[in-house]
């Protein structure tokens, strides 16, 4: 029997101009709109069927500041499915930290390619389990990288990049993923900087390229723009997880409505 697809909202968290953590959307990793609260978010997700949760603090990292764990016990507070938390976390105490705030897994980025060596650790610490490597990747049309795909006639590479996308790294994706696997990583969280927040669908060369490189579940992230772009990652490539954003935060579809589209279309989910 083949396993359960996950579908998977996320919000993205930052700090408002009076201090207070509010959900942010926008296009490419910027174009930011306020979107809602967090709390109240994640209360709507957990009774809407998600099957996991994820959290978010998109400046953390780029800001060089630590996680809003206050935020994180009150999303912890209102959902009882898996939540993933991520963004500033640095340190195998900065996962400790996290993990006692309520999250189930931390997502890293910056802080595992500053240093690949807190993945092993965070690994042995608390488990594999609860180690998501995300990668923030973009394509490059050049001759630095290692491994390359074809899209639209053209060959590319993608590269990591860190700060929320701000910067590059030079490290090509498919490398890194393969290093974060071997090193204990339980989960790789694959977002595009290229299709966030456009609708027009996941990157699929890119989805792709991860998932026939490793054993680790991948989760898709960026560009769903409704339920026919989820079915075309799932069975166009062999991530196990979907993750989106706003056809959820907007209710343009409801969690509901897309498992039952996927249902009709025999990918297995949780109904």
């Amino acid at each position: 029997m083949p396993l359960t697809k996950r579908i998977i909202p996320c919000i993205d968290v930052d700090i408002d101009e009076n201090g207070e953590a509010a959900v942010y959307t926008g296009v490419n990793f910027e174009e930011l709109a306020y979107t809602g609260d967090p709390v109240e978010m994640a209360r709507a997700y957990n009774r809407a069927g998600a099957d996991e949760f994820v959290f978010l603090d998109i400046t953390a990292s780029a800001e060089g500041r630590e996680t809003m764990l206050d935020t994180v016990r009150a999303v912890a507070d209102e959902v009882f499915i898996p939540l993933t938390v991520g963004g500033g976390i640095r340190t195998r105490s900065d996962i400790k930290e996290t993990l006692r705030a309520g999250a189930d897994k931390v997502s890293i980025n910056t802080g595992a390619l500053e240093n690949p060596a807190l993945v092993e650790a965070g690994a042995r610490a608390f488990g594999n389990q609860c180690i998501v490597i995300s990668v923030d990747a973009r394509r490059r049309y050049d001759e630095a990288g290692e491994h390359y795909v074809t899209v639209d006639g053209e060959s590319c590479w993608f590269e990591c990049t860190v700060k929320g996308g701000r910067e590059g790294t030079g490290v090509d994706v498919v490398s890194w993923v393969t290093e974060a696997e071997e090193r204990g990583a339980g989960e790789l969280f694959v977002n595009s900087i290229d299709a966030d927040g456009t609708k027009e669908g996941y990157d699929v060369p890119l989805m792709g390229a991860v998932a026939d490189a490793v054993s680790t579940p991948v989760i898709a992230s960026s560009g769903c723009g409704g339920p026919e772009d989820i079915y075309e990652v799932f069975t166009e490539t062999d991530v196990d997880a979907a993750l989106a954003a706003s056809i959820f935060h907007f209710e343009e579809y409801s969690i509901e409505e897309t498992k039952r589209y996927l249902d009709e279309r025999g990918i297995p989910v949780r109904l």
